[in-house]
């Protein structure tokens, strides 16, 4: 199906996720009905392959130099890398084969799984470089210089939570306390990573995999090659499996479907669905209720729905969320700006997901 959304005036594409769940397939040229635990077993085949060629591409790049080149965005003659992973690594040429027979999508994903890797080591690589440049003379309490210090070393250092640097100061003592060194770098430190068991659909095209909406709105069919043993040796041990897939109800009718990440749990398949729906553009007046989200006391997150004026021209938003989360997290008695009377300070906590739920209407 199409992946451009039709707008009309007024309105904006936001891209969203849900999850659903494949309780069956069929296969398409035999017909035969494919169970549960029969699916999730040809999945978990594909998510094995996958995840071996991703480990295997992954060992042979997991260092800094390789890491750095990634990061910079730019390929060697100095063109900008693709914004998709596994484009990024064929144009530096970074590729790998697989010992079974496999179509270019399985190596697709596994590239798509290595690279977006190699790209979130980088901010832990820099972190990693920084706080071991400046390696406190206590590693249990450092120094106001040395804090300066380290906060110099590390990108974004200045606005960066001290326990982080923290965290990561105790890892490499217990390090240090076990092999009698520090570590060289974030790579040696967190060693050979783990490979998640999934399949990236989206970095396929369809002939691997197909995603159409049927006539009921609360329903799709996803189309996906799978093998028939865990060890493919041809094309014949690939065959075509379609697999309907209820869409939860947050999913609009009108909303324009991804392919989806296919992941295991136990005996049965999850799809992580991307979508993309039409919503009204966001107005930087007019505004009446601002949503304030904090880091919470007793839970991750806090949140609480604040009144605003609707005298002012600015947005209750644009006023740090109306008081930092007003009502709900305010820690002393201020004066907001949108706001003729001071905040008032609450005993309990309340969390993200029942402030969202009470301002629903």
């Amino acid at each position: 199906m199409s992946r451009k959304l039709p707008l009309a005036e007024g309105e904006s594409a936001r891209t969203a996720c849900a999850r659903g769940l494949l309780r069956m397939g069929v296969e398409e040229k035999t017909g035969e009905l494919l169970p549960a635990a029969v699916l999730a077993k040809r999945v978990s085949w594909a998510a094995d392959l996958v995840s071996g060629t991703a480990a295997a591409l992954l060992a042979g790049h997991w260092n800094t130099a390789d890491v750095d080149v990634l990061a910079t965005g730019d390929d060697a003659g100095g063109r900008g890398l693709p914004s998709n992973a596994w484009t990024a690594l064929r144009r530096l040429g970074w590729t790998v084969s697989s010992v079974a027979k496999v179509n270019d999508r399985i190596i697709r994903m596994a590239q798509e799984q290595a690279g977006r890797t190699l790209r979130s080591a980088k901010w832990r690589s820099d972190l990693t470089a920084g706080v071991l440049k400046t390696w406190p003379a206590d590693p249990k309490r450092r120094t106001a210089d040395e804090w300066d210090a380290v906060r110099v070393a590390v990108p974004g250092g200045t606005s960066l939570p001290s326990s982080i640097i923290a965290s990561r100061t105790r890892q490499f003592a217990s390090f240090q306390q076990k092999h009698d060194r520090l570590p060289a770098d974030v790579f040696e430190l967190e060693g050979t990573l783990r490979i998640a068991r999934m399949l990236l659909l989206s970095a396929c095209d369809n002939q691997q995999a197909g995603l159409e909406r049927s006539d009921d709105p609360g329903r799709a069919l996803l189309r996906l090659q799978l093998p028939t043993r865990p060890d493919p040796q041809s094309n014949a041990d690939w065959t075509w499996v379609a697999c309907p897939v209820t869409l939860p109800p947050t999913v609009p009718a009108s909303a324009v479907l991804h392919l989806p990440t296919l992941r295991l749990d136990q005996n049965h398949v999850r799809a992580d669905l991307a979508f993309t729906h039409a919503v009204p553009k966001t107005q930087r007046t007019g505004h009446t209720v601002a949503l304030g989200v904090d880091w919470g006391l007793n839970s991750l997150l806090s949140a609480g729905a604040a009144p605003g004026s609707t005298t002012t021209e600015r947005s209750p938003l644009s006023v740090r969320a109306a008081c930092s989360a007003h009502p709900a997290s305010c820690r002393s008695s201020t004066v907001c700006a949108d706001r003729a009377r001071p905040c008032t300070r609450r005993p309990t906590t309340t969390t993200a997901s029942s402030a969202m739920r009470s301002t629903t209407p």
